[in-house]
C-alpha cells in the first residue's frame, strides 16, 4: 500500500474478522474537490478502497502476509450515505471464503457523526481478492511483499499485532 485509508484496527479476530477505523478530516487535500451540498464528502472510491484496505489486511494476515494479495474483485458496493469531514468511518471486515487462489469477504462500513456517539450504517461491501503468487503462473514478482509501509507496521503493533508487525518485518530483511 503506498498509503492506508485506515488509522487504526480496533479489533481483530484471527482468520474471520477485522474492524478499523479511518477519521475523515479537512487536513486531507484530496477531499477538496468533492462537494456535496456545501460540505466537504468522502469519494464513494475512497470509502471503497478503506474497506479493500481492512479486508485485505484480514485475508493477509491469515498467510502472516506471506502471500501477496491483491484485490480482484468488487463483488457488489452499496452505499447509501454520504461521509462528511468531521466524521469517523468503520470498517468491519468479515472472511467469508478463503483458499489458495484467494478470498472472498463482506463488509460494513459504518459512521459516527463529529460529536455523536451512535453509528450509522453508510452501506456494505462484498469483495474479492486474489493470491497473485498462486494464480498468475509464468509472472514474476517482487520477492518482498510489496504493499508493506512503516504506516502500516505502525497500524499493526497500535493494534497490538505487533507479532505480525514483526513477521512482515523479518520478510521484508529476508525479501
Amino acid at each position: 500500500m503506498r498509503w492506508l485509508w485506515i488509522d487504526s484496527i480496533i479489533e481483530y479476530e484471527p482468520e474471520k474478522r477485522l474492524v478499523a477505523i479511518k477519521n475523515i478530516s479537512l487536513s486531507e487535500d484530496h477531499l477538496h474537490d468533492y462537494i456535496v451540498g456545501g460540505q466537504v464528502v468522502a469519494p464513494f472510491t475512497l470509502l471503497i478502497e478503506g474497506m479493500a484496505q481492512t479486508a485485505g489486511i484480514l485475508v493477509g494476515s491469515v498467510s502472516k502476509f506471506k502471500e501477496k494479495v491483491i484485490l480482484a474483485k468488487i463483488a457488489s458496493a452499496m452505499l447509501e450515505r454520504d461521509v462528511t469531514a468531521g466524521d469517523s468511518v468503520r470498517f468491519d471486515a468479515t472472511i467469508d471464503r478463503l483458499d489458495k487462489s484467494g478470498a472472498s469477504t463482506s463488509g460494513v462500513i459504518d459512521r459516527r457523526v463529529a460529536g455523536g456517539d451512535a453509528w450509522e450504517r453508510v452501506g456494505t461491501i462484498e469483495l474479492m481478492f486474489s493470491h497473485i503468487d498462486n494464480n498468475m503462473a509464468g509472472e514474476t514478482f517482487p520477492e518482498d511483499n510489496f504493499v508493506f509501509s512503516d504506516n502500516f507496521k505502525m497500524v499493526l503493533e497500535q493494534a497490538g499485532l505487533a507479532s505480525l508487525a514483526e513477521e512482515v518485518k523479518e520478510e521484508q530483511c529476508l525479501g
